[in-house]
């Protein structure tokens, strides 16, 4: 439990993620300051009683550290999406943003993050696992579903987990969807339901020119080999499995204790009802 008041710093980017972060930080007594990311974070933010709001463009690294310092954050987490592709095209960098990315060596998601946190640290402000606050929405080993997978579905889950694992390895995406064993659709900067979106639409047109695949798609998503929990963890939601529905994937396969359930139980009774399996591996 943390001291009366003391404050946490919660860099919000899009969808549910943070507002869970948020409540569970209050939950356990801090004062939740949030730097809310103008390009990303839902409006509605504000309504769930963090002590301050403060809204910045995603290219105002100085002003994200002069909002904290100034507020006495020592101790800040990032939680929520921020589009890859918003990071590298939407962004106008502030001075201390463009001499950042300039000194890059690789221009992906965890060589950026990284350096971010380590300009934080630098400033006193020492970024943490988001997922500390969030326990018991980490992903627990086994089948999570009524239904587990059947034997094709566990062939392309063992097929795909090779492949995931190679792609992260590069930071080039942490998903990939599989039939028959055989790679339909990879991940890159278009994120994971784009990614299944356009499985569907890649299976529907083979199908139609009588494809010796299997339709039935199955959804392999990973963590990196050294996941940083700090950022970029790997989530899913109700959303997940309402796109998988559509595109014709039958079964999820994600990496225990390393993914976020973002609506909990409410994506198992959805998975239940689409006869979607989800499983759940040991690392």
């Amino acid at each position: 439990m943390a001291s009366q008041k003391e404050k946490l710093g919660l860099i919000a980017g899009n969808g549910k993620f943070p507002f869970l972060v948020l409540d569970a930080a209050r939950a356990q007594g801090y004062d939740v300051v949030v730097a809310a990311i103008k390009e990303e974070t839902f409006p509605e933010i504000g309504e769930y009683g963090a002590a301050a709001v403060h809204w910045l463009s995603l290219g105002e690294l100085s002003k994200l550290i002069e909002t904290f310092q100034r507020e006495g954050v020592r101790r800040a987490v990032m939680a929520g999406q921020v589009r890859h592709k918003q990071i590298f095209s939407s962004i106008r960098p502030d001075w201390r943003l463009a001499k950042l990315l300039l000194s890059l060596t690789t221009r992906n998601t965890d060589s950026l993050l990284g350096a971010v946190a380590k300009v934080l640290a630098d400033e006193g402000i020492t970024l943490e696992n988001s997922t500390s606050l969030l326990e018991p929405l980490l992903v627990k080993p086994g089948v999570l579903t009524m239904r587990g997978p059947s034997e094709a579905e566990r062939k392309n889950i063992e097929y795909g987990r090779g492949v995931a694992r190679q792609l992260a390895q590069h930071d080039i995406g942490q998903t990939v969807v599989i039939a028959e064993s055989a790679c339909v659709a990879v991940e890159a900067m278009e994120g994971t339901d784009a990614t299944i979106e356009r499985a569907g639409q890649i299976m529907r047109s083979l199908h139609g020119d009588a494809s010796t695949l299997d339709r039935a798609l199955t959804v392999v998503k990973i963590a990196k080999p050294n996941q940083d929990m700090r950022f970029d963890v790997p989530v899913i939601g109700v959303k997940t499995i309402e796109v998988m529905q559509a595109a014709g994937a039958t079964c999820l396969a994600v990496d225990a204790g390393k993914c976020l359930l973002l609506d909990g139980q409410k994506i198992i009774d959805a998975a239940n009802v689409a006869g979607i399996a989800i499983a759940a591996e040991g690392k």
